[in-house]
Formats: C-alpha cells, sequence, structure tokens
C-alpha cells in the first residue's frame, strides 16, 4: 500500500467525517427512493399488473445483473483517484468496462438470448415478454452511465467533495420526474417503456452532469503528489476482481428468499410482509453503506482511525434509537397500516417483523467500516469471502426454517438476514484485525 498522501496534514476531525459522510448517505437515500416512485407510476398506467411484472421481475434484474460488475467502481475510484496518472488509467478502464458491458446489455436485449433468459432461465408469464423485450432495449445506456458516474464520484469523494455526489443523485431523480411526468400525461407510452426511458436518459443525464462537476476540482486532481506505484491494469484486475465477485454473489440472496418463502408457513402472507418491509430494513442499513467510502476516503488522514472508530459507534447507535423509536413506537403501525396500506393482521406480522431485523441498522454500520478498513489496505479478497459467509448464513437459517416449519416464512427470513450481517461483521472484524492493530499503534505513538 502506497503511504498516506500528505495532502491533509492535519488530523481527521469530527466535522470533517460528518461532512463526507453525511451527503453520501443522502445520495443512497434518494437512490432508493428511486424505484418505488417509478413503480407508482406504472401502476397508474394501463394494464399495470403485466408491466409492474414486465420491469420489476424481468427487465430491472436482468439490467442489474449484467451491471453488478461495476457496482464497486466507487470503492475502487474512490481507493485510486489519488493522482492524475491514476485518475487517467482507471477512466481509460471504466469506458472499457462500460462499453462491453452495455454491448453485453444490448446483444441480450436484441438477441435469442432475451427469450432463453425470461422463458427457459426464469420462466416468466408469456404477457410481460415482449413488454420486457422492449424496455431492455430502452434500457441499454443504463450500464455505462453508471459505470462512468460512479467512477467520478469516487473521485469527488477521494478529494473531499462528497457532496457533488448527492447532487449528482438529486439531478438524476429530478430528471426521472420530468421525464415520468411528460409520459404519464401523454399517456400512450406503456408503463415497463417508461419506467427504461426514465432511468435510461435519468443516468445519462447523472453521468454528464458528473463530468462537469468534476472539472471543478480537476485541478486539485492533476497538482495531487504523485503515489509511488502507480496504477496499473494488473494491479486493478488483483484489486477488483474479489469486489466484482462480491457484487455478483450479492444478487444471489434475493432469489434465495423468494424461493424459500413459498416453501415455509404462510407464503402468501410472508411474501406481501417481505414486500413492504425489506424495503424498510433496506433503509435502515443504508447510513452503514456510506461508510465503506467514508472509511476509505478518510483513513489516510493523520491517525485518522481513533475517530473513525469513534465516529462508528455514534453512528450505530444514533441510527439503532431512531430505528428503535419507529419501529416500538406509534409511528409503525401507522406506516404499516396507512401507507402501506396493510391489513390490521399484517401490519402486527411486519412490526414484528421489522423488530426481528432491527439489529441489522448496527451491524451495517460496522461491517462497512470493517470493510473500508480492507479496501484502503488495498486487501479486497475477505470482502468476498465475507459475502459468501452472508450467504451460507442466510441459506442455512432458511434450511432449517423451511425444515422446521414452525414459524413464520417471513420471520425466519428477517432472523437470517440480521444473523447473516453478524456473521459477514464477524468475518470482517477477524480479517481487518492486522491492519487496525497497525492503525491504532499510530494513536500510541
Amino acid at each position: 500500500m502506497n503511504p498516506p498522501n500528505n495532502s491533509h496534514p492535519r488530523q481527521l476531525t469530527l466535522k470533517q467525517t460528518l461532512t463526507t459522510w453525511l451527503p453520501l448517505v443522502a445520495s443512497w437515500m434518494l437512490m432508493a427512493a428511486e424505484l418505488p416512485g417509478i413503480n407508482a407510476i406504472i401502476a397508474r398506467l394501463p394494464q399495470a399488473e403485466v408491466h409492474l411484472a414486465a420491469y420489476g421481475g424481468v427487465v430491472f434484474p436482468i439490467a442489474l445483473v449484467i451491471e453488478s460488475p461495476i457496482i464497486m467502481l466507487l470503492a475502487a475510484s474512490t481507493a485510486f483517484s489519488r493522482d492524475w496518472a491514476s485518475y487517467q488509467r482507471l477512466k481509460k478502464i471504466t469506458l472499457w468496462m462500460g462499453i462491453s458491458l452495455s454491448a453485453l446489455h444490448l446483444l441480450v436485449a436484441i438477441t435469442p438470448l432475451y427469450d432463453f433468459i425470461v422463458l427457459t432461465l426464469l420462466r416468466a408469464p408469456e404477457a410481460v415478454i415482449e413488454p420486457g423485450r422492449a424496455s431492455l432495449l430502452f434500457l441499454t445506456p443504463w450500464t455505462f452511465a453508471i459505470a462512468y458516474r460512479r467512477f467520478q464520484q469516487g473521485a469527488m469523494i477521494r478529494f473531499d467533495n462528497s457532496r457533488m455526489v448527492s447532487e449528482t443523485t438529486a439531478v438524476r431523480l429530478t430528471t426521472d420526474v420530468v421525464v415520468l411526468a411528460i409520459g404519464y400525461s401523454i399517456g400512450s407510452i406503456p408503463g415497463a417503456t417508461l419506467a427504461a426511458i426514465a432511468q435510461g436518459v435519468s443516468v445519462s443525464v447523472e453521468a454528464l452532469y458528473a463530468e462537469l462537476r468534476i472539472r471543478k476540482i480537476r485541478h486539485l486532481i492533476k497538482t495531487a503528489t504523485p503515489i509511488e506505484t502507480p496504477l496499473t491494469l494488473k494491479r486493478f484486475i488483483v484489486f477488483y476482481s474479489p469486489l466484482a465477485l462480491t457484487s455478483i454473489l450479492w444478487y444471489l440472496w434475493q432469489p434465495l428468499v423468494s424461493g424459500t418463502i413459498s416453501r415455509m408457513p404462510f407464503p402468501l402472507e410472508s411474501l406481501a410482509v417481505w414486500a413492504v418491509t425489506s424495503g424498510l430494513i433496506s433503509i435502515i442499513r443504508t447510513p452503514g453503506v456510506a461508510f465503506n467510502e467514508t472509511t476509505v476516503a478518510l483513513l489516510e488522514r493523520p491517525c485518522a482511525f481513533t475517530m473513525l472508530r469513534k465516529f462508528t459507534r455514534i453512528v450505530a447507535l444514533i441510527i439503532a434509537a431512531m430505528a428503535s423509536l419507529f419501529v416500538f413506537t406509534p409511528l409503525s403501525r401507522f406506516w404499516f397500516s396507512t401507507v402501506a396500506n396493510l391489513p390490521a393482521d399484517l401490519t402486527e406480522t411486519a412490526r414484528t417483523t421489522l423488530a426481528i431485523a432491527l439489529a441489522v441498522s448496527i451491524f451495517s454500520v460496522y461491517n462497512h467500516f470493517f470493510q473500508g478498513i480492507i479496501l484502503q489496505q488495498e486487501h479486497t479478497r475477505p470482502v468476498a469471502e465475507s459475502t459468501i459467509v452472508f450467504l451460507l448464513t442466510l441459506a442455512l437459517t432458511l434450511i432449517i426454517g423451511v425444515v422446521t416449519s414452525v414459524f413464520k416464512g417471513v420471520f425466519v427470513v428477517a432472523a437470517g438476514y440480521t444473523l447473516a450481517h453478524l456473521t459477514q461483521g464477524l468475518w470482517l472484524m477477524i480479517r481487518s484485525h492486522k491492519q487496525r492493530k497497525l492503525l491504532s499503534h499510530c494513536e500510541t505513538n
């Protein structure tokens, strides 16, 4: 690992940590709101059921799988965009990955590969096949645009401008709203097609805006002290391959859950409740996700480990307290019964499910703190290992739930998801022990 960049000679403060982390949280939260908003529009257009199934059940999952190798480019760019030479090399790699995966996306959309995936692998209903095909074609810009904006956002974080990240996300959502409003007013555009157009255009505008905003700090990248060992393709592959594998593995838990819920008691009730509560569980883990790039970007500051560890503890307690306040007060009952419009019996099931998964709010913060330490040291294999630990824990819990058939499926899923976060965090804690010990040594000297 290269020695710390001395462009930040002062010790890290709590305020500096907060100003780096908070915009990233805002960005993740805004992105979490995108798909529910799109689905709300599709639901108000003709043949809503068909187009919701086509986009949410076929098109978007396919696009996510194709996109998965570039998911971790944000972390890679945050780690490697240290000087102009490394930034330029990573830009070339990003363009190559984005173009290649977009070509694969287009190939799937316009060839018999689509029929094989949708008919043979997914066994989708006949009614969604053609709406999904047109929608997937309109979503072609998705992967390239996502890759390019993640690359630029990583550089923004590296050079203390994480606020720009939330700006680019806000631009994306604003574009979504405009395109969806125009499409909805026209009324004749199929729902799945409109969704793909909205997301394809919005991520393209987001990537263009990221390119414009990065120009403001490009002089900082150009004048940054060159690192001793410049980024090479081999070094990138060694660093990034486990991260790409991690992203691909991560998508496996969702179909795993759907498949096993149907084999446990009260499958329909559990599927309905999980569809509602999983989004809330994702929200309570979002503040932790932002710790990944925050830790990677700030850990090089002189003796920053103590401050980051303190900030991690503070945030974990605050998020857990806020989540508990929601779960154990009438707020959750209001949300599930009024906003989500669940029947009274499902409302109580949903509240219990969310209570079971409450600890995810703490585990997520610490997991991504440990993961950020590992990534900052360019030791990415433990990250892939931790994802395997996550999947094995979840799978074992689900198997026990299916075999015993004692508890509702959604309760088993929530427990498995929570335990999986715990074992993943323990693995990352063990694998980051050596780095943390070295970093702690700085504080005592």
